[in-house]
């Protein structure tokens, strides 16, 4: 969190509006820390979406003219956002993917690691770590400023009140 994921789609999203491609963004329903129509980042920016279910949605739902899909938060979709992503790409479309790695527990999240290796790019984007100011690559749960703990739900939704970008060495997933 925090290492500009939804801005550096947003801006991506927007080039492809300026080279008038099609662009179409679905976001997990369950995404509702902001606007439920929107893409947003945490500095503001945003960008029309549609909230779907599941992934088993979305092709029904991707328009004919289009020619960029974009997914935000895909590490909350369900593992069929993997098929989704592949045979869209297979039929032509360039297809954009946003989301976290890692769990708080600094676990692979949810489908991420297998759209990481079947995509024909990735950048992994860092953020600044709350305590020491160096790349962060980790997300830290806090509950009443302190860490989560490891049997806590891997799936809460929230901003900048239940979490902070953390560095390897500073992060915690007390037992």
């Amino acid at each position: 969190m925090f290492s500009g994921k939804t801005d550096e789609l947003i801006r991506r999203l927007r080039r492809a509006t300026i080279a008038r491609q099609q662009v179409q963004v679905f976001k997990p329903q369950l995404d509702t820390r902001y606007q439920v129509d929107k893409v947003t980042s945490h500095a503001g920016s945003h960008f029309e979406a549609t909230p779907v279910a599941d992934a088993g949605q979305i092709p029904a739902l991707v328009a004919k003219e289009s020619t960029v899909v974009a997914f935000d938060e895909a590490q909350f979709f369900d593992r069929a956002i993997v098929e989704v992503c592949r045979d869209l790409a297979d039929r032509g479309l360039r297809v954009i993917v946003a989301g976290l790695d890692t769990d708080f527990r600094g676990d692979p999240f949810g489908p991420m690691p297998v759209l990481m290796a079947v995509a024909e790019r990735v950048d992994k984007l860092q953020a600044i770590c709350m305590v020491c100011g160096e790349a962060a690559t980790r997300t830290q749960r806090l509950i009443d400023g302190r860490p989560a703990r490891a049997t806590d739900p891997v799936i809460v939704v929230g901003a900048s009140e239940l979490y902070e970008a953390r560095c390897r060495k500073h992060h915690e997933v007390p037992q």
